[in-house]
């Protein structure tokens, strides 16, 4: 009886004193997880496509005639009068040099992925397209006035002008939105000082073309999904059920006493 009893007293194997062993992850369940953040973010990766695609045909491609095509697809000011539409596109499939496509790689996963999971990939590729759009024209028309007034050469009309960085700022900006209170200032102060500082600091109209991105990005709070402190507040029909629900009957409230 006595052993009985001393073995039925002895801690399970999965008690603090034999603590489960965990399983080590197999390459089965790293494609896996690989797999799913595919499925959850398909826009950034299909766009991550694209870009190695063009990245390898533009590392085949002799010098003369990389330069000749990515003239033909930039954003400056001759390519934007000639083919806008064309140019505004294009010019964000293609990164100059393409060697850095495996560092927009790692951007891509650690910005644009976590954006697309949060706010969908409609909004999210609105964001990025806004931003991406609208930091060309900001920095373009500045390049335009500086050409008009003699304060930059004549050549930055014909300049190459592609890339995804303006997409990425855009993104970041409004990510701010996803950091809680009161870390969101703090990730707004880094954000700000990291995109304004060259601008002040003699930058190029890319570096306003950064900061107009990040400020676009910002300016889209209206796509953010709700938050608990941005939830309406419930109704009075909505407050009454959740009464009748918890306390079995109607809510009851004290009668006002009329005052003279």
């Amino acid at each position: 009886m006595a052993q009985d009893a001393q073995e039925t007293s002895q801690p399970a194997p999965g008690s603090a004193l034999f603590p489960a062993v965990r399983r080590r992850p197999t390459p089965a369940d790293v494609g896996r997880l690989a797999a799913e953040r595919v499925r959850l973010s398909p826009g950034t990766h299909i766009w991550l496509l694209i870009l190695a695609v063009t990245s390898v045909i533009a590392e085949g491609m002799s010098p003369g005639l990389r330069i000749g095509v990515l003239h033909s697809i930039s954003t400056n000011l001759v390519e934007l009068h000639r083919h806008p539409i064309r140019v505004l596109v294009a010019s964000a499939f293609w990164t100059e040099p393409p060697s850095g496509f495996f560092f927009y790689a790692l951007l891509f996963e650690l910005v644009h992925a976590t954006a697309e999971r949060w706010l969908g990939t409609a909004r999210w590729l609105l964001v990025a397209a806004t931003a991406h759009v609208g930091a060309t024209l900001v920095s373009q028309k500045a390049v335009f006035f500086g050409i008009r007034d003699d304060r930059l050469p004549r050549s930055l009309a014909h300049t190459i002008d592609i890339g995804v960085s303006y997409g990425l700022a855009g993104v970041v900006g409004v990510l701010a939105y996803r950091v809680p209170r009161p870390w969101r200032w703090g990730y707004l102060a880094v954000v700000l000082a990291f995109f304004a500082s060259p601008v002040f600091d003699g930058g190029t109209f890319t570096d306003l073309g950064h900061l107009s991105a990040v400020l676009i990005g910002l300016c889209c709070y209206a796509v953010t999904p709700p938050t608990p402190t941005r939830a309406a507040p419930a109704s009075a029909s909505t407050r009454s059920a959740a009464a009748r629900r918890a306390g079995g009957g109607p809510a009851r409230c004290r009668p006002r006493r009329w005052r003279r």
